[in-house]
């Protein structure tokens, strides 16, 4: 009878060791989180697009019906993001409480610093836009054969070719000459320069009228002959 009590006070240890042990063995709780991709047209099918909980953390992939679905996630803030290729989604931000972890808070931004807004869980996500990565040919048009400047160059050439002859006759003789002396210039530049320079500093007129050839008189010394005129009586 002695030993009664001491059985007692160790089975009662050993029974706080396993509860303490259990107790510290015991797992977090864990939710899971699920939803859906949609396109805006309804016939359209999507592709198996991966699905990814804080930058990869935790993933996962879309099934033929659009549908997804995260297993054991832990309490706290998660970041979900769509990495499709063709589409855009929406950012969800979740929020799973350790009290509450069957009804976590969600909330979408459609795009990174967008006004935020509370939506329900499960989850249902719509793409929003699809990514262009080409560029459409565009067909042959009249209008961007005009718009080379090669074409407009040669157009106005020779619509000057064809002009010119008609401005020249009625043209005066003087504006004739003039208009031919620029096209001279035009042809040797350095003659428009030599001119232009002349006109600045003017230094061509007078030179020209020093230019104009004297006629020298024979002297003694070169071996001219010399006429002594008599004085008339």
């Amino acid at each position: 009878m002695t030993k009664t009590p001491q059985l007692l006070a160790i089975l009662t240890l050993l029974a706080g060791f396993i509860s303490a042990a259990a107790s510290s063995t015991r797992r977090p709780p864990t939710a899971s989180i699920q939803g859906r991709l949609r396109l805006p047209d309804p016939s359209a099918s999507l592709n198996s697009t991966r699905i990814t909980l804080n930058d990869g953390s935790h993933t996962t992939y879309t099934q033929p019906n659009g549908n997804f679905i995260f297993h054991r996630v832990p309490h706290g803030i998660h970041l979900l993001d769509v990495q499709s290729r063709e589409h855009h989604f929406s950012q969800i931000k979740i929020q799973l409480l350790e009290d509450a972890m069957d009804s976590p808070k969600c909330i979408e931004y459609v795009y990174p610093g967008a006004p935020k807004q509370a939506i329900p869980h499960p989850l249902e996500l719509t793409a929003h836009a699809s990514y262009e990565y080409y560029e459409k040919r565009q067909g042959f048009s009249i209008f961007s054969i005009l718009k080379n400047p090669m074409l407009l160059m040669m157009i106005f050439t020779f619509g000057m070719i064809f002009m010119m002859p008609r401005l020249m006759e009625d043209m005066d003789d003087d504006q004739k000459q003039m208009m031919q002396k620029q096209m001279q210039f035009q042809q040797d530049p350095s003659k428009m320069l030599t001119s232009m320079f002349q006109g600045l500093t003017g230094i061509g007129d007078g030179e020209e009228e020093n230019n104009v050839p004297m006629e020298r008189k024979p002297s003694a010394k070169a071996g001219g002959k010399t006429v002594r005129r008599g004085k008339r009586d």
